[in-house]
């Protein structure tokens, strides 16, 4: 009865810590308000600050971002760009246009797609309740060299101006480090 006991303990035990890494998932963000419309939050003029931090949780740049962003098309078939300028502590400056795609026939679940100059492919991403989950993979330049790095963003919307992003950075399933942005859509 004893060893039946343990054997049951150490299973639960162990399902218990699976189930504690699990990755989260678009659905588990179902019916979260406030519901997120990413065509009516990337509209206008939105502000960002952020941090890299590396695996130890060590910031190794701060930034900020200035998004001019605007969509076109008809229901269901929008496009819309997100022309996003950095500005890192050091004094660089970087400028990014993302050109996405809602994806047809998706109802309320948004799902898009997106591509930017220093994106390899295409991105991919769903909206659900308050979340966006954003996957792709950019290349970046490290010291005189590109190294391609797959980013899995999380973006959480709080209130109709505020929008935080988590994103994980790695190579080969390797975590490298994280990003840290609040978004701050400006008032019209």
């Amino acid at each position: 009865m004893k060893r039946r006991l343990l054997l049951a303990g150490t299973a639960a035990l162990g399902a218990a810590s699976l189930s504690g890494c699990a990755s989260p998932r678009i659905g588990d963000y179902t019916g979260q308000t406030p519901p997120l419309d990413l065509r009516r939050y990337f509209n206008g003029t939105v502000d960002a600050y952020g941090v890299f931090t590396d695996r130890a949780g060590k910031v190794v740049k701060r930034f900020t971002v200035v998004m001019q962003c605007s969509w076109q098309g008809e229901a269901g078939r929008e496009e819309g760009v997100l022309d996003e300028d950095f500005v890192y502590s050091d004094g660089t400056t970087q400028k990014r246009i993302w050109r996405l795609k809602r994806e047809p026939g998706t109802g309320g679940q948004g799902r898009y797609s997106g591509r930017a100059d220093d994106v390899v492919g295409e991105a991919v991403g769903e909206e659900q309740g308050n979340a966006f989950y954003w996957a792709y993979t950019l290349s970046l330049p490290v010291d005189g060299r590109i190294i391609e790095v797959r980013f899995d963003d999380w973006m959480y919307l709080m209130n109709d101006r505020v929008m935080l992003n988590r994103a994980t950075m790695s190579k080969w399933g390797v975590t490298l480090g994280e990003v840290t942005l609040s978004f701050s859509k400006r008032l019209p």
